[in-house]
């Protein structure tokens, strides 16, 4: 037990005494240290003491997109954790191709007594879909709240990355680099983060090189949000001389580097490539990938605190809560080459 207990101070950060305390339920010790103490635990591979073990507030519902994309595994583990520290037992649905639809998920969320649910790049971001679908979610009294892709006419919360802004800071980096054909490869038209996109990257290349919206529009490529559809879209931007390409999605991206290869071309030396999610693991790609950040930590725990607001009985604002995205620099984009 001693060396268990040394272990655990050593990974709390705090003495060998607090983490007896905790164990055996004593008071006297602050919320926080206690949640180290049992962080430590959980990463050491510990059981925690069954009087230690929380009892659950409630089930709530989580609903994303297939998980190939590591961007929604991030979103499901930082939604998850969120929902553990407040009591609640967080139930993870996802869609697959050919799988069940986010109605059927629903349904079986809600048969199952759910306090709430949390969408993430749901059909709510589909500008030609039904929103009549959360108005009848919410006469159920089922709150939920909606993770990019907002719509005026669904009465709850949204959690967003600010897309525009994410585009002009990639067209300001590309520029500053000397580069004048900046390609932009999308999803399908019909999802709102892709017209923000489009809309920020009109505005962008207008003001750093002139171009007009008719021009622009001529290095945008819609395809699909894969490695597949990143090369798809790259090979067409690069037939029209781009020397830059930015992507919607990291997945985007690799298929974008995947695509000058295939022309024996190098990235970043004849291409550079910028991506968009700052997934994990994607600073170790060859070369590092250069992408926007989106803050998903910051917006997880948002979407959370809005859900439980909405269970607590104190309803979010029905509006958009916005969040800044970062440029991360890295090796895939470099100056225009000559």
């Amino acid at each position: 037990m001693t060396a268990r207990l040394a272990d655990i101070a050593a990974q709390a950060g705090v003495s060998e005494a607090t983490v007896s305390r905790v164990l055996n339920g004593k008071p006297g010790v602050a919320a926080g240290t206690r949640e180290s103490v049992l962080a430590a635990l959980d990463v050491l591979g510990y059981e925690r003491p069954v009087r230690l073990k929380q009892r659950s507030a409630g089930l709530v519902g989580l609903i994303t997109p297939e998980l190939d994309n590591p961007i929604f595994p991030a979103f499901a583990q930082v939604i998850a954790q969120a929902l553990t520290r407040q009591g609640y037992t967080p139930v993870l649905a996802t869609q697959t191709p050919g799988g069940s639809t986010e109605d059927e998920l629903t349904e079986m969320l809600v048969a199952r007594g759910v306090s709430g649910i949390i969408y993430v790049s749901g059909l709510h971001a589909d500008t030609t879909a039904d929103t009549g679908r959360y108005d009848r979610l919410r006469a159920q009294g089922v709150p939920h709240v909606l993770i990019n892709g907002f719509s005026p006419h669904v009465k709850a919360p949204f959690v967003s990355p600010d897309d525009r802004t994410a585009m002009e800071q990639a067209v300001t980096h590309l520029t500053a680099l000397g580069h004048r054909r900046i390609g932009l490869a999308l999803g399908p038209k019909r999802f709102v983060p892709v017209q923000r996109k489009t809309a920020g990257f009109l505005t962008a290349v207008h003001e750093r090189l002139g171009l007009g919206e008719e021009a622009a529009r001529e290095f945008i490529q819609h395809s699909l949000y894969t490695l597949e559809g990143g090369q798809a879209a790259a090979t067409a931007l690069l037939d029209r001389g781009c020397t830059a390409v930015i992507c919607a999605s990291d997945m985007m991206a690799l298929g974008a580097i995947r695509a000058a290869r295939a022309r024996g071309l190098t990235v970043p030396g004849d291409l550079s490539v910028v991506g968009y999610d700052d997934s994990p693991l994607i600073a170790f790609t060859d070369p590092p990938l250069t992408t926007i950040r989106q803050p998903v930590p910051a917006m997880g725990q948002a979407a959370v605190r809005a859900l439980l607001e909405e269970i607590d009985g104190t309803p979010a604002p029905h509006s958009e809560f916005v969040f800044m995205p970062e440029l991360v620099v890295r090796g895939s984009t470099a100056s225009a080459p000559r």
